[in-house]
């Protein structure tokens, strides 16, 4: 991402801060520079891409939410939820002669208290599926998304998913569909929180509708 950064900008590099949805916006600088939208979508790949050249025990999770299906519950905590519950089983799958432990890392935002309170309470208690999360080490911390490439990269994951779901752009979600957690053909790093569509036939739904047959 260093590399991306350089070839927009080799004199302040380090200040430029990737975010996909600004980056399509192109209002503020650099990407005011780039006039053609074609232009700022590349850049949007260019950084997604990057997870071609990372380790293939690299994985990344994510959960859409269909808001009007859970008119009663919060999405963001909803996600948050599933997302914590399938890292932790991804942990439990892959230990054998080590026992991993895991570290949930996100950017600052208002749910902060909200996340952590969830995490203790699913720690303690279990989610709603009756589990606990066993191999999270830590309550979720939150850094400033200027100071860590990762936490920009997972911004451009879930900008993906976004579009993926809400606008049915496949656009930037086939640049990364083949790093979601991926069990026995069953897609454990991806799911779709929906109650409307029970023919969909997103990665997720679909894998899970074929593995009930």
């Amino acid at each position: 991402m260093e590399k991306v950064a350089i070839s927009i900008d080799n004199d302040n590099f380090t200040n430029i801060e990737f975010h996909a949805s600004e980056i399509f916006r192109g209002k503020e600088y650099p990407w005011n520079h780039f006039v053609k939208k074609e232009q700022r979508i590349e850049i949007i790949k260019n950084v997604l891409r990057t997870l071609n050249d990372a380790y293939q025990e690299i994985k990344i999770f994510a959960c859409a939410v269909h808001k009007n299906s859970f008119p009663n519950e919060d999405p963001v905590l909803k996600a948050f939820e599933d997302v914590s519950s399938r890292f932790d089983l991804y942990l439990q799958r892959i230990s054998t002669d080590k026992k991993y432990k895991g570290l949930i890392i996100l950017d600052k935002s208002t749910y902060e208290q909200g996340l952590q309170n969830l995490t203790k309470t699913i720690r303690e208690e279990g989610n709603q599926w009756g589990n606990q999360l066993r191999t999270l080490c830590e309550v979720p911390l939150f850094v400033d998304s200027k100071a860590s490439r990762i936490v920009q990269l997972a911004d451009h994951i879930a900008y993906s998913v976004f579009r993926r779901y809400e606008a049915n752009d496949i656009n930037y979600f086939n640049e990364i569909e083949s790093r979601f957690d991926k069990h026995e053909h069953f897609y454990h790093g991806l799911s779709h929180l929906q109650l409307v569509n029970p023919h969909c036939t997103c990665p997720a739904c679909l894998t899970r509708r074929t593995d009930r047959k």
